[in-house]
């Protein structure tokens, strides 16, 4: 598993880290790399990931909707706050489901040499 970079967690962290504090051109790596997870994070696209497995003969991958994408459970202390808490209660989650499958924070990749 890598963390995909078009993800709806990457959109949200970009709409608070970049967007609401007047910075919009912060890239979707800076926002990774500065808030998702620990200092440096990456993520991928798909062309990226395939990049990463080149060697390989066969390459599976999919990305998976996460709790985090759905905002089904408690995100980490310096995420959270009252724009959250509404969100939780209103975050459509079926739609995201049904039109937004593929949206997934985390991208499961399946290779064979």
């Amino acid at each position: 598993m890598i963390y995909h970079t078009w993800s709806l967690v990457g959109l949200m962290l970009w709409i608070r880290y970049a967007l609401l504090r007047l910075r919009p051109t912060i890239s979707l790596k800076e926002i990774y790399a500065g808030y998702l997870e620990s200092p440096g994070t990456k993520a991928y696209s798909f062309g990226e990931a395939r990049r990463l497995f080149d060697a390989f003969s066969e390459v599976n991958i999919r990305t998976v909707l996460t709790h985090g994408d759905l905002l089904e459970s408690g995100a980490g202390q310096r995420h959270q706050g009252a724009m959250l808490s509404i969100a939780r209660k209103i975050w459509p989650r079926w739609f995201i489901r049904q039109f937004f499958p593929k949206a997934g924070l985390f991208m499961l990749i399946e290779a064979r040499k």
